[in-house]
């Protein structure tokens, strides 16, 4: 028995997973030469948009919990990109802060996202309706359906 509910072709989840795959696949040989993965990268893109953010705040801009984000802003430490801080007013809240060399790191990768660009080639249109169309998605409060679950 095969369920059409069950076939691959029908998740939503499949085709955002596949193109998300494909998209950090292109940004690998770019951030390889700079010694930062694609993850590290968006933490540090949340840092150059507006430098020294609590940890729980960068969290929360990329959709990621503590366990995931702590190590990886260890490694970013360690590389010498960021310093982490405790708070003295309240210990359990680290700051973030980029270094020097990881300020200078943005220089060397303003470049990404127009070389990332040159590789995508649907038109501009259906791009642009793309990004809205995941924002959108993104933005929509997805704990809604556990409420609506429970009333059903």
């Amino acid at each position: 028995m095969s369920y059409e509910q069950l076939k691959l072709k029908s998740q939503l989840c499949f085709p955002l997973y596949a193109a998300s795959r494909k998209i950090i696949r292109l940004y690998k040989p770019l951030l390889d030469p700079l010694g930062i993965t694609y993850t590290q990268f968006l933490v540090l893109l949340v840092l150059w948009e507006k430098d020294e953010q609590y940890v729980n705040d960068i969290g929360e801009k990329l959709i990621l919990d503590s366990g995931t984000l702590t190590p990886l802003l260890k490694k970013l430490q360690t590389a010498g990109l960021i310093e982490r801080k405790r708070s003295k007013s309240d210990e359990r809240n680290v700051m973030i802060s980029l270094t020097d060399k990881g300020r200078e790191l943005e220089e060397k990768t303003k470049d990404v996202p127009a070389q990332i660009g040159v590789c995508l080639t649907l038109p501009k249109e259906k791009l642009g309706e793309l990004y809205n169309l995941l924002y959108d998605f993104i933005d929509m409060d997805t704990l809604d359906c556990k409420d609506e679950e429970k009333e059903g």
